[in-house]
Formats: structure tokens, C-alpha cells, sequence
């Protein structure tokens, strides 16, 4: 596969190793995929207990062309604080971390900490991330909490400019409840899968749609759909 992004040495070995982890549990996951989908709708509790089970010691990494995008929308923004909504084992966010790098030494003056700040439920994926984001040299720059994101992501400080959801769907809106007030204007977010899984985002789209909270959204063409939000007001 061809990288249209390239990014440091250190981050690309480890995502070229990652990635080829990835490719190779997937066989493993369409046929898990497959069964489950067998004689029931796509959207139908999907995100139940059983699944839970099965991708706990998976690598869900986000497509690379997606983490790719999101990696140019953070140099276009100049993005210096971000938030990501379901680590794992750190792919994307290692697209995050390299983009806040980046804008930081392209920067003539910072008038924000850069960070990212990350969300992680299952202890041990976030002990692998915290590895991964130490050889790739992001460590200092990420600010990885455990737990539940509806209690690690009270109190945020705004201005976001950026945030990534990817994550059990019932988790989405809980999330974007929190972060959307502090977006700054003109700030992004992004979220996966919104198309395959339209069904299941009702109350994400519910929020995203209040006129009361500012926002406008278009569903990006990649596999899946990605939704992109922008606060206009």
C-alpha cells in the first residue's frame, strides 16, 4: 500500500509494523463479522457484551486513509489541542501526536499547550498504547487517561481544535456532549463508520442537528462514511 502521508522515520516503522498487524487479524474478524450479521440488520445491537469480549485484545486501528486525512486536517487547522475518543492500542493516535508535533515546529509563536488528549477503557490496550507513543517519541505530547470518557473528559479546556471519534456508538454522543462546547469556532470533528452505521448514530446526528449547538456536518465518501463537523457559531 502506498502512504500518501510520511511521516517521522520512528512513527512510520511502527506504524508499517502495527498496520501489518492489523491486515493480519483480519481474517480472523470478517468471519467474527460475518456470523454476527448473519439473519439480522447491520445497526441491530451490534455493540453488546459479546462483541466487547471479542475485540478486547484487538487492534482496531482506524483505516490508514482515514488517520491520514485526519492528520492533514490538523496541519490545515494548525491544530495544537486535541482530542481523540477511543485510543486502543494508539494507531491513530500516533497520526494525532506527529500532526501537534508538527504544527509545533512549523509554529512562529504557541499560544496553547499542544496536547492530545486520549480516552482509553480497557487497562491493558492502554498500557500497549502508552509503548507505542514512547517509541515513537509522542509521549510528551499525549495525555492518555483510562477509564470511563464520560467521567475522564469532564472539564475539558477549551479551545479544542480537533477532535476523533472512534468508538462504540452508544459512546458517541456522550463524548461529542462534552467536547463540542469547547471546540473553538471554526474547529473539527471527525467520527467513523457514520454511514455503515447510520442507524446507530441517531442520537450522535440528533446533537450534531440542534441548532442550539452550532454545528454543520457532511459525510465524507471514505468506506463507511466519515462524518466532518465544523463549529460555525
Amino acid at each position: 500500500m502506498t502512504n500518501d502521508v510520511r511521516l517521522d522515520p520512528r512513527v512510520e516503522s511502527l506504524l508499517n509494523r502495527l498496520y501489518d498487524q492489523h491486515t493480519a487479524q483480519g481474517s480472523s474478524m470478517a468471519a467474527y463479522y460475518a456470523e454476527r450479521a448473519a439473519g439480522r440488520s447491520p445497526n441491530e445491537n451490534w455493540f453488546d457484551d459479546r462483541i466487547h469480549a471479542f475485540l478486547r485484545d484487538k487492534l482496531v486501528a482506524l483505516d490508514r486513509p482515514k488517520a491520514e486525512f485526519c492528520y492533514m486536517a490538523c496541519r490545515a487547522l494548525r491544530a495544537l489541542r486535541v482530542v481523540e475518543v477511543g485510543t486502543s492500542y494508539g494507531v491513530s493516535t500516533l497520526f494525532l501526536g506527529s500532526a501537534v508535533r508538527d504544527n509545533v515546529a512549523s509554529s512562529v509563536a504557541n499560544t496553547e499547550t499542544p496536547v492530545v488528549i486520549a480516552t482509553e477503557y480497557e487497562a491493558e490496550k492502554a498500557k500497549i498504547a502508552r509503548g507505542h507513543f514512547a517509541e515513537a517519541g509522542l509521549s510528551p505530547l499525549i495525555d492518555l487517561r483510562e477509564g470511563d470518557l464520560r467521567q475522564t473528559l469532564i472539564g475539558l479546556e477549551a479551545p479544542i481544535d480537533f477532535a476523533l471519534i472512534d468508538i462504540w456508538t452508544p459512546m458517541a454522543r456522550p463524548a461529542l456532549e462534552l467536547v463540542a462546547p469547547r471546540l473553538r469556532i471554526g474547529g473539527v470533528v471527525v467520527c467513523d463508520n457514520t454511514q455503515q452505521f447510520r442507524d446507530a448514530y441517531q442520537d450522535y446526528f440528533a446533537f450534531v442537528h440542534d441548532p442550539r449547538n452550532g454545528l454543520q456536518t457532511m459525510t465524507l465518501p471514505f468506506e463507511g462514511g466519515l462524518e466532518f463537523t465544523v463549529k460555525v457559531r
